[in-house]
């Protein structure tokens, strides 16, 4: 038996969230297929994402919750700020656990070593080998921090 792709999982997630009658849910996965499908029909041609890239467009939704979020509760709008933390947590529940500190700069280490890469003017190399082995378990501006420590 093969394991269900992770779009089958949220749709079959859908499914049971619609049955439970739980709204956030519901809504939170609806949009969160509808961002997959949008990301399938752009371009050329029409494809079906692999699950990596599924991974990534979940991975921009949450961040756009957190992003979303953190705009609500600077605006004083605490209901709102509630409500796309808890989209956030939902879309959580399908991306892989994300690096600890001690973890990303564990792999921080190994590419310096691994590239040779020596002072600020090394971050691309290093950021090169570095973004397909956090994919989706760091964000971007955090790795991009722990390489310019690391070099510095």
């Amino acid at each position: 038996m093969t394991t269900p792709t992770l779009k089958a999982r949220l749709r079959s997630d859908l499914t049971t969230a619609m049955k439970e009658r739980d709204e956030l849910r519901s809504a939170t996965l609806r949009m969160a297929l509808t961002a997959i499908t949008n990301e399938e029909v752009a371009g050329k041609a029409a494809r079906e994402l692999s699950d990596d890239e599924v991974v990534t467009v979940l991975g921009r939704e949450a961040k756009k919750r957190r992003e979303a979020a953190e705009a609500f509760a600077g605006a004083g709008r605490a209901e709102q700020a509630e409500r796309e933390e808890a989209e956030g947590r939902v879309l959580a529940n399908y991306l892989p656990v994300p690096l600890t500190d001690d973890e990303l700069q564990t792999m921080v280490s190994e590419a310096v070593k691994e590239t040779g890469a020596e002072g600020p003017k090394a971050m691309g190399v290093v950021m090169k080998v570095l973004t397909p082995r956090v994919a989706g378990r760091a964000d971007g501006s955090r790795v991009a921090a722990a390489v310019k420590s690391a070099l510095s």
